[in-house]
């Protein structure tokens, strides 16, 4: 027992809070040191781990305090509705067929390259088969999908709605970033030699011209700084949404009750939960507020806000964990690589059968494994002036991850 443990919930979120400021400033720091470990080490992980280590040590404890249920109610689907309700589609489908067509691949080899992945490791090792399926690894790998398509926000929708354990969860956001941060690395380089990969892809590299003219249409007034009543409009926005998605979620999640039997049959069973539903409404709503004059609060800080919830969420998820209880898992690094060659492979192939340009390989990948912090700045590599074809796309991502999540633990379930 620690004599010194924090049990009043507003310390806790106050000091995750100044930990979260300091992670930030670090971050956006230009010191060499920081940069170093920052490359090797996310932010998101820290925010995950430092939690971690608080209530390991008995700090903190995190079974007793509310935080986790009321940033798992309130602040995920306000920030879903903030990240979506921001999204550009129209900018986004004027970006060309090829394009999205490669982008689109690339998402689909990542919602079945999952299961793919977990069948060939389980074929070839009957230990992993086994323990895949008495610890419910297909539960953890999922939110690979949601964070490879989709981000943070969907990687922890996904958690929450398949129950992926505290101690599953944290090796999985090692895995994660390892493969994902290595594939970033060959993807700049890659750009550098562009030229050789576009030739025996057989491209037209005359495609990137007309990404760039319709690039200049995009985003043209700079942002400006919010006053109170912009903030007060974009915390209505999110958690007004939120309280519609709670209203509806109950309504629905009942009408499913009756026929749960027939949903646990088909591993269906989260078209029951409340949560689920509040997810996908949360996620439909921001779609829907996308179309409207809402998506204008991009210009505001709205996605700032999401994001500032989203860390919040993690480091209340990471308050759960027991890091004394954490093992290596070679069998799920050996998942997620080969899942992360399907991913490739498939992307390649279209891009070969489209002749489409290596960019589009790159950014398309990108923007589902690295999303808006990291697409950008690989369609900068190529060309400055192209860093917003990875926003756009990565938006579109973020569009899509909580649905393609859904499909690809349905496959996988019935793997793992």
């Amino acid at each position: 027992m620690n004599y010194f443990q924090i049990e009043n919930d507003a310390i806790i979120a106050g000091l995750f809070l100044i930990i979260l400021t300091g992670l930030f400033f670090s971050s956006d720091s230009t010191n060499v040191f920081w940069k170093k470990l920052y490359g090797i080490v996310p932010p998101l992980l820290f925010c995950y781990l430092i939690p971690g280590f608080l209530n390991s040590y008995h700090f903190i404890n995190g079974e007793t305090s509310g935080l986790y249920s009321f940033a798992t109610k309130y602040l995920l689907p306000a920030s879903l509705i903030l990240l979506l309700s921001t999204a550009n589609l129209k900018a986004i489908f004027g970006l060309g067929n090829k394009a999205l067509i490669i982008f689109f691949t690339g998402s689909f080899g990542i919602i079945i390259g999952g299961p793919i992945a977990l069948s060939v490791v389980s074929l070839f090792s009957d230990n992993f088969k086994i323990a895949a399926h008495d610890a419910g690894y297909w539960k953890g790998l999922v939110t690979i999908t949601g964070s490879w398509i989709g981000g943070s926000s969907s990687q922890l929708a996904l958690k929450e709605i398949y129950g992926c354990t505290e101690e599953l969860f944290v090796i999985i956001l090692v895995i994660d970033a390892l493969v994902s941060n290595l594939w970033t690395a060959l993807l700049f380089y890659g750009a550098g030699i562009t030229n050789k990969i576009d030739s025996w892809l057989g491209a037209d590299a005359t495609l990137i011209e007309d990404v760039k003219k319709n690039i200049l249409k995009y985003k043209e007034t700079k942002d400006k700084p919010a006053d109170l009543k912009d903030l007060s409009f974009i915390l209505g926005i999110g958690f007004g949404g939120t309280a519609l998605a709670h209203a509806c979620s109950s309504i629905i999640s009942k009408l499913f009750l009756p026929h749960r039997d027939w949903l646990n049959l088909h591993g269906l069973e989260p078209f029951s939960s409340q949560f689920l539903w509040l997810i996908l409404l949360s996620t439909s709503i921001g779609i829907l507020l996308s179309f409207t004059k809402v998506r204008k609060m991009e210009k505001l800080g709205s996605t700032d806000f999401a994001t500032l919830f989203i860390y919040f969420l993690i480091m209340t998820i990471g308050m759960r964990l027991d890091l004394f209880n954490i093992g290596a898992n070679v069998g799920l690094l050996a998942v997620a690589v080969i899942w992360m060659l399907i991913h490739i492979i498939s992307m390649f192939v279209a891009a070969k059968i489209i002749k489409a340009p290596f960019f589009f390989v790159a950014v398309g990948s990108q923007a589902n494994i690295g999303g808006v912090a990291t697409a950008p700045a690989v369609a900068a590599a190529f060309h400055p002036s192209l860093a917003p074809v990875g926003v756009l796309l990565a938006v579109l991502s973020h569009v899509i991850g909580t649905y393609a999540g859904i499909i690809s633990a349905w496959l996988m379930r019935f793997v793992g």
